[in-house]
């Protein structure tokens, strides 16, 4: 099928928000978080733990966030010969990350809740100063204010949860080819991955459970709702279409276009299914 949504005024809004999501993104990372009163009992006990290099460093993080996209939209259109399905997972999965990496941002700067090893990032000798005013490095400073949520967390989940939901519904995992275990592993695969990215932040002491727990909610629950902007429903029978391409059959079908009368075969009558053209299967399943 050839390329539904052309360039156009709507595809220019799209790009256009997203340039600004990821300007807003960029401008939150350099702001300075509120600067949380903590009580010494506080910096002796809940924020003392070691200072640890991560287990999975930003560099690592990005290339997995980044990677997800372009294998998906690959796998759309070399395999499945499929461009329009490779153009709009681009555009469920870079709003997902655009309004996820905002609303991250947001809840950090306005939380400011310092991280694990915050007492070594303050005084990074040791020794604890009277007035607890802080004598290490300031960006480090900044950065340990900036714990609630976890960003690595969101982001795993918000990149992979795109993944996930495109793979189960490329696989009818919970549609017409439920009830097969591969499927369903398959779908569960990259939210593995995201799990195992999240849980390493408690690790290497750079969050709290906490942190952990509901930035991993905010990346899937905001990877499922852009995903479900663009995708029918993962328990329909057009789980995996696109909705340009359901939308634009769905007209024809309405305007009388396509054959959709019942075919008789072997004295039976066929179903018909009009945004399949009267087919029980097609490409997408």
């Amino acid at each position: 099928m050839p390329l539904i949504r052309s360039a156009s005024f709507n595809l220019f809004i799209e790009i256009l928000i997203r340039i600004c999501l990821l300007s807003a993104f960029c401008y939150m990372e350099t702001m300075t978080p509120f600067v949380r009163v903590i009580h010494e009992a506080d910096l002796e006990t809940e924020y003392k733990y070691p200072r640890r290099e991560s287990y999975v460093p930003s560099g690592a993080l990005w290339a997995i966030v980044l990677s997800v996209p372009f294998t998906l939209s690959l796998l759309a259109w070399a395999v499945c010969n499929d461009c329009n399905d490779a153009l709009e997972i681009l555009l469920a999965w870079s709003l997902a990350l655009g309004i996820n990496g905002v609303l991250t941002d947001s809840v950090k700067l306005i939380a400011g809740r310092p991280r694990p090893d915050f007492f070594y990032r303050c005084f990074p000798d040791g020794v604890e100063r009277p007035d607890l005013q802080c004598t290490g490095d300031p960006l480090d400073i900044m950065e340990g204010r900036k714990s609630f949520p976890s960003g690595h967390s969101s982001l795993s989940f918000c990149s992979l949860g795109v993944a996930a939901a495109w793979a189960c519904g490329r696989l009818r995992a919970l549609g017409r080819r439920r009830g097969s275990s591969a499927r369903l592993l398959a779908s569960l695969a990259p939210l593995a991955l995201a799990a195992a990215v999240a849980l390493s932040r408690t690790c290497d002491y750079h969050h709290h459970w906490q942190d952990v727990l509901v930035g991993s909610i905010l990346g899937y629950t905001t990877a499922i709702f852009c995903y479900r902007q663009y995708y029918n429903p993962l328990s329909s029978d057009l789980a995996g279409v696109p909705y340009v391409v359901s939308n634009l059959n769905l007209a024809k079908y309405v305007s009388g276009k396509p054959d959709v009368s019942p075919v008789k075969g072997d004295g039976k009558e066929l179903e018909s299914t009009p945004l399949l053209n009267g087919r029980k299967e097609d490409k997408w399943i």
